[in-house]
Formats: structure tokens, C-alpha cells, sequence
């Protein structure tokens, strides 16, 4: 990646990650970024960093605009590794730089490195840094997703430096979100949500409320593609994300050993359409559960099957619920379906992964061996009645 100015003497100087495929569980299929951001003027400062493969990418671009020991201040909104990983060296390259951070990033840079020689300026929502020219005001957003994240705004440009907020793993040549298909990149920022901010939705609500009184003319996330023309579009989605806003529409998801549990998905899917809902179809021999719990974002059910394997549940379907367990916190409707041989306990251990999601239980199917005709036109009717 070149150095890319995206503003008077602003510079997005951070590196793609073109290969990474696995994000903590999460399928990147179109890699990431690692964006950092630098702002020249009386005073420069550095606006995130990036993992610490990358490091040297990340000097080696700030260093063609300014010498490193120039820098006044290193602005560290995240703690998080894919952020931070290249402090140690930054800080050790750019010695005379003081890091902005809120008081819990201070706390964690200190439990992640050596920070015997950093020096610290902890600052809280409102507080604003004079570069010069430019102006940092800072915004604590404690729990999108980590209690240390804050986000960085820059009054004179009306950019939005958000960190994690309305980020993208996408790997690309391109800067904005009007130099690709926005429909693209609005489902990378989806995916990024459902997978890694869905917990945190109503921190993310107060966070949208308290931006709100923001103008903002560009948002400058620290992974994807930056905005500047569809604002309005990722803050609207983010909006009826946090607030669990869902549709018209069924997620079926389930593995099957021979067949049986497959069966009954059709049979619940044939519900759902004929009550005139969008659906989506997942066999997870297939399918990845990241990508199945960005169609549950907004959803309005989720149906999960499996047979009983060995008094337990098939392996994939395990995954699945615990990923579910981990990221759904409210407002689903739930369907649990499957098959068993002689231990009917299938249903017994995804309904508790429901309840720790307190996804409402709206219905389950479970059938000794295999299905009968009259068995899935049972269910296709009973389903229907319940929705």
C-alpha cells in the first residue's frame, strides 16, 4: 500500500493483511487492514498502529513523511493485538512520542509490554489535544468491544478516527467506500458486526448517541475502507443493528450423519415459505458459522438441528451454538429440530445454549431413527401455526 492522503495533511499510512484467513474464528475470506492514520502539523501525531508482522511496513510508511522522532503523540484508541502489536517498537523508534490513551488502554498496554520507558497521557470524552491546525477531541466508547476503546475526532477535518467501529475485513488497493460496490462492503461491515460487536450492542447504541452530536464528513475505521461518501448508510445500519432490528426472515442451520435431521430442515424451511418468509439454508459441512451468524444479525429465527452423537451433538453444531451462545444476547425466536437412535438428548443440549442466549424457544422436533412422511408434514403444519 502507498501513503494515501485523505485530507490536508492527513495520511492513512497503515498496511493489508492480503492472506489472513482466520480472525479468532471468524473466516476473512477477503483478508483485512491494519489502518493507522498521521497528522502533520506543529505537533504529529500517530492514530493507531497495526499487528506486529507488519511493523516495519508501518515505519517504513510513516518515516517517507516525516522522521519518526518527530512525532509527538501516539494515539492508541484499542489495546487489542491487530492494533497494537507494533507499539513496542513504534514507541521504541519514536522516542519522544507520548501515547493518548483512556485510562483502562493505559492499564492494558502495561499488562501486554514493557512500558518502563513509554510516557502516558490518559485522556477522557471531551478532552481535546492541540496539534495546531488540528484538533484531537477524544470519546470513550468503553465496550465496543473492549474496555479500553475510545475513538479519536478531528474537529477541523470532521473525521471520525472509530477504530473497531464501522470497520471491514477487506484487503484491497482502494481507500473508499465509493471505489467499490457499496453492497460489498456494507456486508464486510455486517459480518464484521455480527461476528465482533454483536455482544456489545447497547454499548454500541449509547457510542451512536453520543457521536451523533458529531459532524461528521468521514469515518475512518482501523480496518476496511474508509467513509466518506455512504455515511449515512453505515450509521443507519448500525443503528438497526444495536437495536436488534430484525426481518421477515429464518435462519436453518444443521448437520446431519445420514440424512435424517436434513430432512426435518426441509420440512421447516417449507413452513417458512409458505408463510411468506425470507430464508437462508446452512449445512455446516459446508458452511462456516461466521458467515451463518451474520445472516442471524437480522433475523427474527433461528433454527438449529442436530442428531444425538454419543449423548451429545454432532461437533459442528456445537460450534455453532457456542458461537451463537457467545455473540446473540436478545431477541430471537428459536427452533431446535433433529433426530436420535436410542438417547434422545440432542434437543436437551442446544436448548441450554438457547437459554444462555435467551433466544425464545418457539417450537422443537425430535425423531427416533427416521422421519416419516406424516412425521415432516407434521412438522411443516405445526411450524406453521406457531409462526
Amino acid at each position: 500500500m502507498k501513503v494515501q492522503e485523505i485530507a490536508k495533511n492527513i495520511y492513512s499510512v497503515g498496511v493489508s493483511d492480503w492472506n489472513v484467513r482466520n480472525f479468532h474464528g471468524y473466516l476473512t475470506q477477503r483478508g483485512s487492514s491494519y489502518n493507522a492514520y498521521l497528522i502533520i502539523d506543529e505537533k504529529i501525531a500517530l492514530i493507531d498502529t497495526v499487528k506486529a508482522p507488519f511493523t516495519e511496513e508501518l515505519l517504513e510508511r510513516v518515516s517517507t513523511i516525516v522522521p519518526l522522532e518527530k512525532i509527538d503523540y501516539v494515539v492508541s484508541n484499542h489495546v487489542e493485538m491487530d492494533h497494537s502489536g507494533a507499539m513496542p517498537k513504534v514507541m521504541k523508534r519514536c522516542s519522544n512520542a507520548i501515547v493518548l490513551t483512556s485510562q483502562s488502554g493505559e492499564k492494558e498496554h502495561k499488562l501486554h509490554f514493557d512500558t518502563s520507558a513509554w510516557k502516558f497521557q490518559v485522556v477522557k470524552t471531551g478532552e481535546t489535544i492541540s496539534l495546531g491546525k488540528h484538533t484531537l477531541s477524544f470519546l470513550m466508547t468503553p465496550m465496543v468491544h473492549w474496555p479500553d476503546n475510545m475513538v479519536t475526532y478531528c474537529p477541523e477535518e470532521k473525521i471520525l478516527f472509530s477504530n473497531d467501529a464501522f470497520g471491514q475485513h477487506y484487503a484491497c488497493s482502494e481507500y473508499f467506500d465509493d471505489e467499490l460496490p457499496l453492497d460489498v462492503i456494507l456486508w464486510e461491515a455486517k459480518k464484521y458486526y455480527a461476528n465482533i460487536v454483536m455482544p456489545y450492542s447497547s454499548q454500541v447504541g449509547l457510542a451512536l448517541e453520543a457521536a451523533s452530536k458529531l459532524d461528521i464528513r468521514m469515518i475512518a475505521p482501523s480496518h476496511g475502507l474508509i467513509w466518506r461518501s455512504h455515511i449515512d448508510q453505515i450509521l443507519a445500519s448500525y443503528a438497526d443493528w444495536s437495536k436488534s432490528k430484525a426481518e421477515k426472515k429464518a435462519i436453518i442451520v444443521y448437520d446431519s450423519m445420514y440424512g435424517s435431521t436434513e430432512k426435518i430442515a426441509y420440512a421447516i424451511r417449507n413452513a417458512f415459505e409458505d408463510k411468506g418468509y425470507v430464508y437462508k439454508f446452512f449445512d455446516l459441512k459446508s458452511n462456516h458459522h461466521s458467515d451463518v451468524i451474520t445472516e442471524c444479525l437480522d433475523a427474527e429465527y433461528i433454527c438449529v438441528g442436530s442428531p444425538t452423537l454419543n449423548k451429545n451433538i454432532l461437533p459442528s453444531v456445537a460450534a455453532m451454538m457456542t458461537y451463537i451462545q457467545g455473540l446473540i444476547t436478545k431477541g430471537k425466536k428459536g427452533v431446535l429440530f433433529g433426530s436420535y437412535g436410542w438417547a434422545p438428548q440432542n434437543i436437551k443440549i442446544m436448548q441450554r445454549f438457547f437459554d444462555e442466549s435467551s433466544i425464545n424457544l418457539v417450537a422443537s422436533y425430535n425423531f427416533n431413527f427416521i422421519p416419516q412422511p406424516a412425521d415432516l408434514e407434521f412438522v411443516t403444519k405445526d411450524l406453521e401455526d406457531r409462526i
